[in-house]
């Protein structure tokens, strides 16, 4: 039976003996069939792999935000003729705040058999470093722009992390990372816990948890610009 395999990929720079298993390297280059969000990335990345993948033998399949869902089933083809296929994301675990959970989705509604593959998650890794609960947690992905929302959520967020003992994550979009950061120290309690996790595996990485205070009287890092995590407990 054939199989979708879901295959991380680095974080930043291409560290592959680092972050991805021998096997998850070999299927990536046996695979010739590929749902990805970026094809120009993707086949930079395949590349960098190893310079031997025949690039132009391979067939692509896009998904992103921009994707019709009606077409998205049609991707799976490659599998009713024995052929294995893998949904690859730009950085990370696919299907995990990632487009790919939609054809994942369908996979296993159709009885696909469906392979997750050993790689870095900045999410589970920055819950890893931050010394929060580990055992009950949630992803919130991200908040509201606004500022008056955003402010609203994060006191939302930041009582069911008292009241529930619960790790709260998030992301951002990287060029407002410092936005967020700042509105989670202003409106924060100082006796809240903050972990801000950037550059997970790459050599700049930066993984810190303090309480609200302590972030307040210490320098603060630019991290504009650079993926980050940010986890309140």
């Amino acid at each position: 039976m054939a199989s979708l395999y879901l295959i991380p990929t680095t974080l930043g720079d291409n560290n592959f003996s680092r972050v991805l298993p021998q096997h998850t390297l070999d299927v990536l280059r046996s695979v010739k069939y590929l749902i990805v969000e970026n094809v120009r990335t993707t086949r930079r990345y395949l590349k960098a792999v190893d310079k031997d993948i025949d690039i132009d033998g391979l067939t692509f399949y896009t998904l992103n935000r921009h994707t019709d869902p009606a077409v998205i089933a049609s991707y799976l083809s490659p599998l009713a003729q024995g052929e294995d296929m893998a949904v690859i994301s730009e950085a990370g675990c696919p299907a995990i705040a990632d487009p790919g959970a939609d054809v994942v989705a369908i996979a296993q509604q159709k009885g696909i058999k469906v392979v997750p593959l050993v790689g870095p998650s900045s999410i589970l890794l920055a819950l890893m470093a931050s010394g929060f609960n580990g055992q009950s947690f949630a992803f919130n992905g991200y908040l509201p722009i606004d500022n008056v929302q955003r402010q609203k959520a994060i006191k939302h967020f930041e009582n069911r992390a008292r009241t529930e003992q619960q790790s709260q994550i998030f992301i951002e979009t990287p060029y407002r990372n410092n936005a967020l950061r700042d509105a989670m120290l202003t409106t924060l309690a100082p006796q809240t816990r903050l972990a801000i996790a950037t550059d997970i595996t790459l050599p700049t990485e930066s993984i810190s948890a303090k309480t609200v205070m302590q972030w307040r009287k210490g320098q603060m890092e630019d991290i504009n610009h650079r993926p980050s995590i940010f986890i309140i407990y």
